[in-house]
């Protein structure tokens, strides 16, 4: 494994309580809902990628290594729409993901004059949390179409862990950073019929824009979600969500960057008021 320290950057409550009526007319056009809320889980695939430099064991170390986290994780997810408007919504989500992963290397890794033999033991922690507020207001706002840009708030926070016995050296660091920046966006949203609705965003932030201490970097989203409404009141979604954070620290102990992804399916209910 690698000598290094990540950083930077829920609790779901989940209330279904609906008197459903049986047989009902086709659902009216998107947007009639004043409150939309979504409940899920995505399940999770995390893998990245960490570079930079440090001192380890007295040594100056340079690496850049593949790193991921083994198998998937399921995890809550939630998001909601509050129609202001005819053309004006506003759109928050949230989402969380907190894993770790214990590895003892199968043969020696060498970094420059460093060498961690086969059999050292490495744990790494990764804690992210990412919640958003945009308002979107609709260029288009068709029958059955509807295009948005956004500009909003998002607030992230990530907390990195690291754990590593080289023979008889140890190194452990672990640093958390919590910060919130602008970000923008873009939606697109059809309804193919009257009871389904198709809905994909694409989002971006870049920490320069806000407060995140002393990373630099930025964090991109993008999903898409295929709805199917049993009722106006009452409905079923599947989709994909992905995200990259894409961070960097410089600091009296070198330059640590981090790219890390989280992708995979998504699905849970919707509930419309």
């Amino acid at each position: 494994m690698k000598p290094r320290n990540p950083g930077r950057f829920g609790a779901l409550s989940f209330c279904l309580a609906l008197t459903l009526p049986l047989a009902l007319p086709a659902q009216a056009a998107e947007g009639d809902d004043r409150f939309t809320l979504r409940l899920g889980a995505m399940n999770v695939d995390a893998s990245g990628e960490l570079r930079g430099s440090t001192v380890f064991a007295g040594n100056d170390v340079s690496f850049s290594e593949d790193f991921d986290f083994g198998s998937k994780e399921l995890v809550p997810r939630i998001d909601g729409v509050f129609r202001l408007g005819q053309r004006n919504r506003l759109i928050f989500d949230y989402f969380q993901y907190d894993k770790s992963r214990d590895a003892t290397l199968s043969e020696d890794l060498s970094y420059d004059d460093v060498t961690l033999p086969a059999g050292s033991f490495a744990r790494g922690e990764v804690e992210f949390r990412l919640a958003s507020l945009v308002y979107d207001f609709a260029v288009i706002d068709g029958e059955r179409t509807s295009v948005g840009l956004q500009i909003g708030a998002e607030w992230a926070k990530l907390k990195g862990t690291v754990h590593a016995e080289a023979g008889e050296d140890s190194y452990r660091d672990s640093t958390s950073e919590t910060g919130y920046a602008p970000v923008v966006g873009l939606r697109f949203t059809t309804r193919p019929g009257d009871r389904w609705l198709i809905n994909v965003q694409g989002q971006y932030l870049d920490a320069d824009w806000g407060d995140f201490g002393e990373y630099d970097g930025s964090i991109t989203r993008a999903n898409a979600l295929l709805e199917y409404r049993f009722t106006p009141r009452l409905g079923a979604f599947v989709g994909y969500d992905w995200f990259k954070l894409d961070v960097e620290r410089s600091g009296s102990n070198g330059l640590l960057g981090l790219d890390q992804r989280f992708k995979g399916p998504i699905a849970g209910v919707t509930l419309a008021f």
